[in-house]
């Protein structure tokens, strides 16, 4: 098949951005012909040569997302079986629509989670959720979901054409292995304003708590972005200046080793309509880390499930607190999560088994539309 997937960036740090990078190259390795159309970004990162990529210039950014006036053009100039493409950045979705419509081609949609904002950007995120977003879910032939548990009420209407595709993992890359000690806690985001869902602030609030029975804790905070001093500032605040290590932004190498280094992984997001799935704790399971994670991420349910860890309620300071101090403080109780995270990655959330899942739904839209 000629795959064409339309993110609004691949050359950036992201969870829709590496759900982009993993899924193109499995989908490579099935023998598909791939491409990718996005935005450039300053901050190159690796593709598999196998994917041909073109970036667009942008004239600016509205919210998360680039604006890239050439993209009309370049879609119309494609030739393609099955277009992918993905929310919550509308450019680059409703271009997409239009041009398979024009194609009378099949388009895919991977809704990741809601557009919402904050100020203008909550206005144009209101307008858009009222009008266009209803005629994109209404023409994309399926739109895929991560997290079963939290279907977005917006996609009530057209729960016919609805699949659960969960996010992948590198399970080659990410890895258990021998590797001396970084800290206890690792949390990875990007450290901006529109990514504060993440729960940085919730964490580093119970951190306190948790240096009360452990005064020799240490977090890891991988990331970079507009809020970084803000969280630098908070810790200081907080009494926290040397329990918290910054590490900036991460290359893998790096991040596999402080991965293994750390005791155990946590995403303690705030938000189900902006948390798309949360690819981190997989990759934190990948490497045997047991993960402490919101009821609102995507792998929740299977982390409970599976005794890969600990799940607990967005916000609550104390039970995250006790989550953290109660795997920092029994290595065999850790071990054991690690393992059950592991074996629980490889059954189920390798990109492998994803991209099977994805080829299948793109050839019975490609199947539909001949019809």
């Amino acid at each position: 098949m000629k795959i064409l997937h339309t993110p609004v960036r691949l050359y950036a740090t992201g969870g829709v951005e590496n759900y982009v990078l993993n899924l193109t190259r499995s989908l490579a390795d099935l023998g598909h012909e791939v491409k990718v159309i996005c935005s450039e970004s300053a901050r190159d990162m690796d593709c598999d040569a196998r994917i041909s990529v073109r970036t667009l210039g942008s004239i600016g950014r509205i919210a998360n997302t680039n604006i890239t006036l050439g993209l009309p053009l370049a879609l119309s100039r494609e030739n393609f079986d099955v277009m992918h493409t993905h929310l919550p950045t509308p450019w680059s979705a409703d271009w997409s629509l239009l041009a398979c419509l024009a194609k009378k081609k099949p388009l895919i949609l991977t809704y990741h989670n809601d557009i919402v904002g904050e100020g203008m950007a909550g206005h144009l995120a209101r307008l858009y959720n009222a009008s266009a977003l209803n005629l994109l879910l209404k023409r994309s032939a399926r739109i895929l979901v991560a997290r079963p548990r939290h279907v977005s009420d917006r996609l009530e209407p057209f729960m016919d054409k609805v699949e659960f595709v969960p996010v992948g993992v590198d399970t080659q890359f990410f890895y258990p292995l021998q590797q001396q000690y970084e800290g206890d806690i690792f949390f990875l985001s990007v450290l901006d304003a529109f990514h504060s869902y993440k729960g940085l602030d919730v964490l580093l609030q119970s951190l306190k708590a948790v240096k009360e029975q452990i005064p020799d804790v240490k977090l890891v905070v991988g990331g970079g972005g507009e809020l970084l001093d803000h969280y630098r500032q908070s810790a200081r605040d907080l009494g926290l200046e040397r329990n918290v290590r910054f590490e900036g932004r991460i290359s893998q190498e790096r991040l596999l080793q402080i991965y293994n280094g750390c005791k155990l992984f946590v995403l303690p997001s705030l938000s189900a309509q902006q948390e798309g799935f949360g690819i981190v704790p997989l990759e934190a399971m990948a490497c045997g880390r047991p993960v402490v994670v919101t009821d609102i991420v995507g792998v929740a349910e299977d982390v409970a499930k599976s005794g890969a860890g600990i799940v607990v309620r967005p916000e609550d300071h104390d039970s995250l607190a006790r989550a953290m101090v109660s795997i920092i403080a029994d290595e065999r109780s850790a071990a054991r999560m690690g393992r059950a995270g592991r074996d629980l990655v490889m059954e189920k959330y390798s990109w492998k088994t994803v991209a099977l899942q994805v080829e299948k739904i793109y050839r019975e839209v490609i199947e539909n539309a001949q019809d």
